[in-house]
């Protein structure tokens, strides 16, 4: 019998294979690892902002029997007593503890935006407890900062959820000058090189045209139609 190879995965318990002959196989499809975000007008003018999450990688590790999904572990957003932080490093309180019949807090951030009666923005993101910063400064950008969609998903940000006491912020979202101003002020900085937030954002334009945002973070896409 043959070893286990590239092309026609044979096995033998007689023999052991080379492992020079094995090779990752080929994943159909694309599953995201943790939180997915997606956001969606149709041409009727009808607005979608969805956020769903296994919350860690992999969930509770339960699959589904007969379904061949995970179960997520939502359960380490309540507090499992005051003070002690989730996988996250948040803290909670007693008022989000566990109880039966209740549910527990969650970043997520699903958001629909209107002006005068209608449509403006789409908005959300995966990122966790990043969730909620990511989505109000992308906002911002365009309502204060005249941003395009692109331009307001593109721009660095930065992040801070009251303990642990420290901000942090994407490489190059903060000057040198900046950085000395602020640690002269006593905040605790921590840049990171992964992303704050993966954005996926669409614009309705004066003209009625819609703009999407997607974040060049990661591999997320814009299209229309």
């Amino acid at each position: 019998m043959k070893t286990i190879s590239k092309t026609d995965g044979n096995f033998s318990f007689a023999k052991a294979s080379d492992s020079k002959e094995i090779a990752g196989g080929a994943v159909p499809g694309y599953e995201s690892t943790e939180t997915t975000h997606f956001s969606v007008v149709d041409k009727e003018g009808n607005a979608v902002a969805i956020t769903t999450t296994l919350n860690n990688s992999y969930g509770n590790r339960v699959v589904v029997d007969g379904a061949g999904f995970f179960m997520n572990d939502e359960m380490d957003d309540f507090s499992v007593k005051p003070g002690v932080p989730n996988a996250y490093g948040l803290i909670g309180t007693e008022a989000n503890s566990i109880r039966p019949n209740k549910r527990m807090l969650s970043s997520m951030t699903p958001t629909i935006i209107e002006k005068d009666g209608k449509l403006l923005m789409v908005v959300g993101t995966p990122g966790g407890s990043t969730i909620i910063t990511s989505v109000f400064q992308v906002i911002i950008n365009v309502l204060e900062h005249n941003m395009t969609m692109q331009q307001s998903v593109d721009a660095l940000r930065f992040h801070h959820q009251w303990l642990p006491d420290r901000t942090v912020f994407e490489q190059g979202a903060f000057t040198e000058k900046t950085i000395k101003k602020l640690q002269e002020r006593g905040y605790n900085l921590e840049m990171q090189k992964n992303t704050i937030g993966r954005m996926d954002c669409i614009l309705v334009l004066p003209n009625g045209k819609l703009e999407g945002g997607a974040d060049v973070r990661s591999d997320d896409t814009a299209v229309g139609f």
